[in-house]
């Protein structure tokens, strides 16, 4: 018998955006700031974690950045642009265009189309990310992240790209359980109901690419997760074995996404072995 991932009681809404925004609060005020920068692509994911931390900060005090490459749809940014206008935030439209051209217009290689199309999507997730990090100085700001429980746990993002961040609002919360709390949000339905997407490439589907829906997804990471249940006690409840193979083998190969950089010891004490403290340790 199968144990969905439980839904989020309507109940508990209020609660966790209550928490979520005080975790934005408490964070950015740990650090000596007073501010956030974020990615909007248009997206849900995104537009949830702008809505929490235009709550938690105010609206002056989160920027968002609109960074679209040529082929980049042209609904999202209308849809990043009508969020910003809801939230009544600051924002930057920063083509990226002419950099990732530039780099790959110049490398002479004998490359697949795919695997050019996977780099060029690395490459944009990553100059993003390095544009969010000057504008994070600029305006003496955090970098808040975006990605949710499940793109974390399958490792489905680029590290040190959309994957980087100073801190996550929304990193325990399945995708599936996004689109609730869109829901109680008030987040438009144009940007609820389009299909999941990076918007890597024209077409580009998180579900197509992976094989498999967040919905399935979700429900067998609560149970090999949260639950701490082995695969084989998973299959037992009804669900597909090769589905879960597939779902925990991707989770244990992307751990080194979700690690910090790993330091050979060889001192006394080495930083995130020995020397550990707590963010707000200064």
């Amino acid at each position: 018998m199968k144990k969905e991932l439980p839904k989020i009681d309507e109940h508990n809404f209020p609660i966790i955006y209550k928490h979520l925004s005080y975790f934005i609060k408490d964070e950015v005020a740990k650090a000596g700031l007073k501010s956030v920068v974020l990615g909007l692509s248009g997206g849900v994911d995104s537009t949830v974690a702008c809505y929490i931390a235009a709550n938690a900060l105010g609206k002056d005090s989160v920027t968002a950045l609109l960074m679209p490459y040529e082929n980049s749809s042209k609904a999202s940014l209308e849809d990043a642009l009508k969020t910003v206008g809801l939230l009544g935030i600051s924002h930057y439209v920063i083509d990226i265009t002419k950099q990732i051209n530039e780099y790959f217009g110049n490398k002479k290689n004998s490359a697949g189309k795919d695997e050019i199309r996977v780099r060029k999507g690395n490459k944009m997730a990553r100059e993003r990310m390095a544009v969010l990090y000057d504008y994070s100085y600029k305006l003496k700001s955090l970098v808040l992240g975006t990605s949710n429980k499940s793109e974390l746990l399958l490792g489905y993002g680029t590290i040190y790209g959309d994957m980087a961040s100073a801190l996550n609002p929304i990193g325990d919360i399945y995708k599936t359980q996004i689109y609730q709390l869109a829901k109680h949000l008030g987040v438009p339905e144009s940007i609820i109901q389009k299909p999941p997407s990076a918007d890597l490439w024209a077409g580009q589907s998180d579900e197509t690419e992976l094989g498999f829906t967040y919905e399935a997804a979700d429900s067998i990471m609560y149970l090999l997760i949260d639950k701490i249940y082995k695969p084989e006690v998973v299959v037992s409840l009804g669900y597909d074995e090769n589905l879960v193979n597939r779902i925990y083998d991707k989770i244990k190969k992307s751990q080194y996404k979700r690690r910090m950089p790993l330091i050979a010891k060889i001192s006394e004490r080495t930083i995130n072995i020995d020397f550990r403290y707590l963010r707000d340790w200064s």
